[in-house]
């Protein structure tokens, strides 16, 4: 059989891909796949490519688990992928390498009954490889991941995103306040499937670039995002994404499903006191964590720090972290559920991986059922997203405008006004005259006779004092 040419170019190297090899001589520079399950036939089905900002994504798809080498050579360069005992069913087109390191996939059938894959590169490449169990969209995959050789993680790579800028208000060189937003799921994996094949990765990826959106044009927050695409980041490498930008909140945007469709409503989610435990000891055992900070920007080292210290320190920063996750995430479910029928009416509490990191207060928000055809239908809607996203915004905001880090601008706002005995209030959708009295537990008439109101009535972005004791 020919080689098959799927980008550009002669068939160069035919020989040598199509004939018998000498494994030996082929002074492989990194030799990372073993064969790692019991050999079968089996057929290559299809594939995809996924560019990410730091790595490309080669996913294969199979018909069954089946073992597998993948190696590099040079001069030129080059990443070679041989399946066991496989053939290729169908054309294996890959579209989007513009994007990627890759300048052309060569592919080809061996004499030993093995199928092999060349991937010519343009530079020096690091591959990691694994097998994939099926799940709701695909089968068995086999995936190559493609770093420069210098970029190779050592254990977790941290996925670098377009940074934004820090944004300076006035002239107080206040800063802003970071919320980290975390798109779940993302590249190969699509998270939960809704009726008509509605993936859960792009419906919180929607949501999520509203929310960024809502948080960016807000003077003294700044917003940044862990996915900007379709791709996938690591559980471990979100919450360092969110370490690195020194984030004041890491909101982890998803939507949920279950066996039974008539399951539906939005959820919040906080840490458990569970998980917080088996995270302490996590951070405790590892080297690199010890070394880190905590308590945010300027925090506390627990390097120089002997184990009880270390740990009374951690367990310190983890209870404040969650005592601020239940405040945020009781103010964002109230929020939600102005737009949303709630599946739980109060924050509830798990060891999501996402939502376990020591300073940084962390919630998740479960948007609706996906696998509910009415939310489902919804939640595919643009209008539908940007409402959701409003209402998670809205939360954030009514909670910070009242427990702001101190040093930051909308901290400063706050206490400004409080040296003249009141505090600015922005009035939210959803806002009424007497339940910002009561949460403010002021009474209606003080709060009309301060503010030289005539009646109850108010309007969304309407700026109301409040007496700051």
């Amino acid at each position: 059989m020919p080689l098959e040419l799927v980008k550009g170019g002669l068939a160069r190297m035919a020989s040598f891909v199509c004939g018998r090899v000498d494994w030996r001589s082929l002074g492989c520079s990194v030799l990372l796949g073993l064969f790692c399950s019991a050999a079968s036939a089996v057929d290559i089905l299809g594939g995809r490519i996924w560019p990410a900002p730091d790595h490309t994504r080669l996913v294969l798809d199979l018909s069954a688990a089946t073992q597998y080498k993948v190696f590099t050579l040079s001069n030129p360069d080059r990443v070679v992928i041989d399946v066991k005992g496989a053939q290729l069913k169908g054309r294996l087109a890959l579209d989007g390498l513009e994007k990627t390191q890759i300048d052309r996939i060569r592919t080809a059938p061996r004499g030993t009954g093995d199928f092999r894959v060349v991937l010519d590169v343009m530079r020096k490449t690091a591959p990691k490889s694994f097998l994939l169990q099926p799940n709701q969209q695909y089968g068995d995959r086999l995936v190559v991941d493609l770093y420069d050789q210098d970029k190779v993680p050592a254990d977790e790579v941290v996925e670098v995103v377009p940074d934004v800028e820090k944004k300076r208000v006035d002239l107080t060189e206040k800063r802003d306040l970071v919320i980290v937003i975390d798109a779940g799921h993302g590249g190969e994996d699509p998270g939960a499937i809704g009726p008509g094949g509605v993936r859960e990765k792009n419906v919180v990826l929607a949501i999520s670039k509203q929310l960024d959106a809502l948080i960016d044009k807000t003077p003294g927050y700044g917003g940044k995002l862990t996915r900007t695409g379709d791709y996938y980041v690591g559980l471990r490498n979100r919450t360092k994404l969110a370490r690195k930008h020194n984030a004041d909140l890491f909101v982890s945007i998803h939507a949920d499903a279950f066996k039974k469709p008539q399951a539906k409503g939005a959820s919040v989610y906080a840490l458990s006191k569970r998980g917080a435990t088996s995270e302490t000891a996590r951070w405790l055992a590892a080297s690199e964590n010890r070394a880190d900070l905590i308590g945010g920007v300027g925090g506390v080292s627990l390097g120089d720090k002997d184990e009880v210290l270390a740990g009374v320190l951690l367990d310190l920063s983890m209870t404040a972290s969650m005592k601020a996750s239940l405040g945020i995430g009781d103010e964002v479910l109230q929020s939600v559920g102005r737009v949303s029928k709630l599946h739980k009416k109060r924050v509830e509490q798990a060891g999501f991986v996402v939502l376990k990191s020591p300073d940084i207060p962390s919630i998740l928000v479960e948007t609706g059922f996906i696998s509910n055809p009415v939310e489902s239908r919804k939640l595919n809607s643009r209008k539908y997203q940007k409402r959701m996203a409003e209402a998670i915004y809205r939360g954030l905001q009514k909670y910070f405008q009242v427990n702001a880090p101190v040093g930051t601008y909308v901290a400063w706002q706050r206490d400004r006004g409080q040296e003249d005995g009141f505090m600015a209030y922005k009035i939210q959708r959803g806002d009424t005259l007497s339940e910002i009295a009561k949460r403010t537990r002021v009474s209606v008439a003080q709060l009309r006779k301060i503010n030289g109101l005539s009646s109850d009535s108010i309007q969304i972005g309407q700026v109301i004092n409040i007496p700051a004791s």
